[in-house]
């Protein structure tokens, strides 16, 4: 069973906002990712939320048309990938019969352990669909899809959290969202973040 990861959020702020963790394309692989809203949950002023997930990895698509930030992206099809598994990590993405999906086959020659591969094929059409990956049930980033292309994605996971007006698998602007703040896990499994009275983050570790 996979570790299960855990942010307790408490909003001490003056105003009700929806909680978002996210996370970051760090060295991704895919230059035109998007991160999207992962988890989202609104809260009241003095009130408290608690986010769970665990690595449990998949690879998603959506019809979203062009994707852009404020889309939002709600998957259509969801199955298991294992970056760790020669298996189960690559499927194929097709467009037949009038609809999307995804299909069993090798997606590119050699794949490698650690990385997640979406081999796009020839049929699919330019700007209509978005493919991404997720983690513990909800995307994490999503790309335009484009006909006959080899996306390979190589997760490495690093979490932040905001508060604002976002809704879940909503397109995020990363380079416009300013009240942030990294939540590191180094040698726990339980974090807390605090939204103080003047909308700034205070991180502390939870329990090991």
């Amino acid at each position: 069973m996979s570790t299960q990861y855990s942010l307790t959020v408490t909003n001490n702020s003056t105003q009700f906002q929806d909680l978002c963790v996210y996370q970051k394309p760090v060295d991704l692989g895919v230059p035109n990712a998007l991160s999207l809203a992962w988890l989202t949950a609104p809260a009241w002023p003095g009130t408290t939320v608690t986010f769970t997930w665990s690595l449990d990895y998949s690879f998603v698509w959506a019809q979203t048309g062009s994707l852009q930030p404020g889309v939002t992206f709600k998957a259509q099809q969801t199955i298991a990938a294992d970056p760790e598994n020669l298996a189960s990590n690559q499927v194929q993405f097709d467009y037949r019969a009038g609809a999307f999906t995804f299909l069993d086959g090798p997606a590119v020659g050699t794949p490698q352990l650690g990385s997640l591969y979406v081999r796009e094929l020839n049929g699919v059409p330019a700007n209509s669909a978005t493919v991404g990956i997720g983690m513990s049930n909800a995307g994490t980033f999503a790309v335009q899809a484009q006909p006959n292309t080899n996306l390979v994605f190589t997760p490495h996971p690093e979490y932040w959290i905001t508060a604002g007006t976002f809704s879940a698998g909503e397109v995020l602007d990363i380079e416009q969202i300013t009240n942030e703040a990294a939540v590191p896990y180094d040698g726990t499994f339980a974090m807390n973040a605090v939204l103080n009275s003047k909308n700034i983050w205070q991180i502390s570790g939870g329990v090991v």
